[in-house]
């Protein structure tokens, strides 16, 4: 870690703070955000110790990093990149699973396509009712059902259908993502239990775990198999929303295809549009 990276990071967050944000009264300023003596008063610390740690010519301790992280009310992505840059893993390092406005937005305005929000761990947290319309998450009463890469790796569904090629992707990407999130998230019990379990159950995984594949396209296509005996081929397209550690799945239909035809009266018949919060984060 370069320490004036750190110094850095701090004087950003420092200066974009509104102090009416921290509880402070705006009054007359001539600097933007907190001063640095505002700043050491609500973390404890002086506004000389401030100085030397926004020039770079100090170490922060574990405790000096949350109690700026505390004092300037960061949301949960700035607190894990001044971790970071710190040295240190987050205190608590459990995946955040909340969903913010970006998130939201998504799921609000592409009513029509097929589309869920999960979490660094691949579990979902929520879904449209277009993508709900597809009928083939089936629920089977595994702690991590809503798991997409236990779902992929232990329990398949049998309504969802790929390619040789199109699986080897899919499953490069759920491997890649469940390991980063392991090094972001090392105290996350539910995680370490999900993916130990996934080793001990799928051979597969395992294998894929000890060896990952290169990710060299975060979509791939599937075959969707509706109950009424249809089938439906859409591509998923990953989207990542950084602020909040969470992604997007879309699941989309070729321009002018068949497909993009029964994909519209799938949703149709699946009445007015809705969000629905799901997921659960299994044992631990």
């Amino acid at each position: 870690m370069e320490r004036d990276e750190f110094g850095a990071a701090v004087r950003q967050l420092r200066e974009r703070t509104a102090p009416t944000a921290v509880g402070l009264p705006v009054g007359r300023r001539r600097v933007q955000g907190l001063r640095r003596e505002e700043l050491g008063e609500l973390a404890g610390m002086s506004a000389d110790y401030v100085r030397r740690l926004e020039q770079g010519r100090s170490h922060p301790s574990v405790g000096v990093v949350n109690a700026i992280a505390r004092a300037l009310r960061v949301g949960r992505a700035d607190y894990e990149r001044l971790c970071a840059l710190a040295g240190y893993a987050a205190a608590d390092g459990r995946v955040p699973n909340e969903i913010g406005p970006g998130a939201m937005r998504l799921l609000e305005r592409f009513t029509d396509t097929p589309m869920f929000i999960s979490d660094a761990a691949m579990n979902l947290v929520a879904v449209n009712s277009a993508f709900l319309a597809l009928r083939h998450w089936n629920l089977n009463g595994d702690p991590w059902e809503w798991n997409i890469a236990w779902r992929t790796f232990c329990a398949p569904f049998d309504g969802f259908q790929q390619s040789a090629a199109d699986a080897t992707d899919h499953q490069a990407v759920l491997v890649a993502r469940l390991r980063a999130a392991v090094l972001r998230y090392p105290a996350d019990v539910s995680l370490a239990a999900l993916v130990d379990e996934m080793r001990t159950r799928s051979r597969l995984f395992d294998t894929v775990w000890r060896a990952p594949r290169s990710v060299t396209a975060y979509e791939s296509s599937a075959a969707f198999l509706h109950p009424d005996g249809y089938a439906v081929t859409l591509v998923g397209s990953l989207l990542a929303i950084p602020g909040d550690d969470l992604g997007a799945l879309l699941l989309t239909a070729a321009p002018g295809s068949a497909d993009e035809a029964r994909l519209a009266e799938i949703v149709d018949d699946a009445g007015p549009p809705a969000i629905i919060k799901v997921g659960q984060a299994g044992p631990g």
